[in-house]
């Protein structure tokens, strides 16, 4: 099978476990009341959510930016953040074609002229880094809640944060040394956008009139942070519902609110996603600096 034929498959493969999934989730929920709940929500709250979301994907930006001189690419942060939008485009609204980090790591290696294979480094220790805060926070947030799943591990969550921040920093010593120097600053900013991320939620949460079990609902939508990450489907639809599903039921939260939020942060997504179309007709100037401004 050709490589073209395998991107086709793959394609057709995820927007077939989408619609499954969506399908699935339909026949468990109501319907009806997901959307009125929706059309409910205080839109100065969406609002807030929003400009929240859009905060964090700056921060996500930097992160990234600071891998990228790690390994001299000197990259002007204005140029990252375009060229950020812009992936956040192709990952989300054209997964058929070429993926966001592919496209970055092509048009970066093209104008830096940089290791291919440290490039491809950098934009996976990204990614890993980003994951890392999350699940931090997942552990954090899985201490306070006061159910019998979590009761026997409670002080096993807390214990395996520094364990494994440790593990990643061991990792990225032996065997990314020369991005070392961004590691505590790429920490940082995960840290720093996942609890904006967090505090979007809050927000959506709010806008809903949840005013309850919100470490629960903050919890679950950690956890499908981690689950939609998984290249099963078309930009995280379903994958990331079925989660919320599940999570309500083991929970105890209800379950239209918490489709409601899910489609909420997706939309908010999509709409961020969206604006990176401008730069897919006006491509982004990659200019050179010597510091991240």
């Amino acid at each position: 099978m050709t490589k073209k034929y395998r991107k086709i498959a793959t394609t057709t493969l995820k927007i077939v476990v989408s619609i499954a999934l969506l399908y699935f989730i339909f026949t468990k929920i109501d319907y009806n009341t997901v959307i009125t709940t929706i059309k409910k929500a205080h839109l100065g709250y969406l609002s807030l959510a929003l400009g929240l979301f859009i905060l964090s994907k700056y921060f996500n930006a930097l992160r990234l930016n600071l891998y990228l001189h790690a390994i001299e690419v000197p990259l002007s942060h204005r140029s990252n953040f375009k060229l950020y939008l812009l992936g956040m485009f192709y990952n989300l609204f054209l997964p058929g074609g070429i993926g966001g980090d592919a496209y970055k790591g092509y048009v970066l290696k093209k104008r830096f002229n940089v290791s291919t294979k440290r490039l491809v480094a950098v934009l996976l220790l990204d990614r890993l880094s980003g994951m890392l805060l999350i699940l931090i926070y997942a552990l954090i947030l899985a201490f306070f809640i006061d159910n019998k799943l979590f009761a026997t591990f409670k002080y096993l969550f807390l214990l395996a944060i520094p364990i494994g921040v440790v593990l990643f920093y061991l990792v990225v010593k032996q065997f990314f040394s020369y991005t070392l120097a961004a590691f505590w600053g790429s920490f940082g900013y995960s840290a720093l956008l996942q609890a904006i991320q967090l505090l979007c939620v809050f927000l959506l949460l709010l806008a809903l009139g949840i005013t309850s079990s919100v470490t629960e609902y903050l919890f679950v939508f950690m956890v499908s942070s981690i689950v939609s990450v998984i290249p099963l489907t078309i930009g995280g639809v379903g994958s990331r519902e079925v989660t919320f599903l599940y999570g309500a039921k083991w929970l105890n939260l209800e379950p239209n609110i918490s489709i409601g939020i899910s489609f909420l942060f997706f939309l908010i997504s999509a709409l961020v996603s969206l604006s990176g179309i401008y730069y897919h007709f006006k491509k982004p100037k990659l200019e050179r600096t010597s510091t991240l401004v």
